[in-house]
């Protein structure tokens, strides 16, 4: 176990970032096809592709999943003039129809616009290289904190990041999460270093501080992005080698959100656009018990936000400070 998305069997995951801008992509490819299915809870989504997932709809598998900053130019990275669908073209993939195969590849960005990156791109936005680049990287193994989407992610207080996180269950499933943290309010509990994930916490992976204790007055006080507008999201994938149907697909995603309100304060708001795709491999035998998948998923959502911030590193530029810079470790 790598404690990471890619420890579920079937995944491979793909970073590419571009420090001048502050931006980056992460692509999640599936080996095979698999059941996907999402859930979308903020008020202002950047999405591709979520119609498709829902249970009732008629494709039932995906061949990947992007996640980007960029807001709505991030789009780019899977859709655009040689991006992922075009890369996987290429390589053969996608689902059949007639003597043709189209790619099917959702997608959702996050709002990193503001970061004090250069967003002057001109005409060609870089996402479609950038998910090229991505897609070509997938592998086993791969970065996380300032790395492909969460490389120019922010939260009201500290860098945010790429976080991820992964468990097995006693019947032998495994169940992963990937999320790029750009939250509206804050990971950390009030002006403190101690994570709001810290009850999930699995050995000393973002720091081992567990919660402050007593709890500073400020504890409940709101901390958030309120100059700028929709200029947030945090956008997950929880996944499992479970075999899982489109509806169950669903459930997982649904479940998994209590991650992000157990290790963001607030979370799913107006101001941005907080999703989660939940992505089923079969590749495991285990029988499918939804009550301790999705439990177990939203575990791995609330480590992974966690591990997210925990591993920022600085940048020039960057207008909020790492929690390492912070509070040291």
């Amino acid at each position: 176990m790598r404690n990471l998305l890619t420890d579920v069997a079937g995944l491979k995951v793909g970073n590419a970032d571009d420090a001048r801008v502050k931006t980056g992509v992460t692509v999640v490819l599936c080996e095979r096809p698999a059941v996907a299915s999402v859930h979308v809870m903020g008020g202002a989504p950047a999405t591709r592709e979520t119609d498709l997932l829902a249970p009732e709809n008629t494709v039932q598998e995906i061949d990947a999943v992007v996640l980007s900053g960029g807001s709505a130019f991030g789009l780019d990275a899977a859709g655009g003039v040689g991006g992922v669908v075009a890369g996987l073209h290429e390589a053969g993939r996608g689902l059949p129809v007639g003597d043709i195969r189209i790619p099917i590849v959702p997608a959702a960005s996050c709002f990193d616009m503001l970061n004090g990156g250069d967003k002057d791109w001109g005409a060609s936005t870089p996402y479609a290289a950038l998910g090229r680049a991505a897609l070509a990287a997938a592998a086993d193994t791969f970065a996380i904190g300032t790395a492909g989407a969460g490389f120019g992610a922010t939260t009201v207080n500290l860098k945010g990041g790429l976080g991820s996180a992964s468990m097995r269950l006693n019947n032998g499933a495994t169940v992963a999460a990937l999320v790029a943290v750009n939250a509206v309010g804050q990971a950390t509990v009030g002006d403190t270093g101690h994570f709001w994930a810290a009850p999930f916490e699995v050995g000393d992976e973002f720091g081992r501080r567990g919660w402050p204790s007593p709890f500073p007055d400020d504890t409940t006080r709101l901390h958030y992005k309120g100059e700028a507008r929709m200029a947030n999201t945090t956008i997950a994938v929880v996944a499992t080698d479970a075999s899982l149907t489109k509806a169950e697909a669903r459930r997982l995603a649904v479940m998994s959100h209590d991650g992000f309100a157990r290790a963001l304060w607030p979370s799913h708001t107006p101001s941005d656009g907080d999703l989660v795709f939940a992505v089923a491999t079969a590749r495991s035998a285990a029988a499918v018990n939804m009550i301790e998948l999705g439990a177990a998923g939203a575990a791995c959502m609330a480590r992974a936000i966690a591990r997210g911030v925990f591993a920022a590193t600085p940048s020039p530029g960057d207008t909020v400070p790492t929690w390492r810079d912070r509070f040291g470790g």
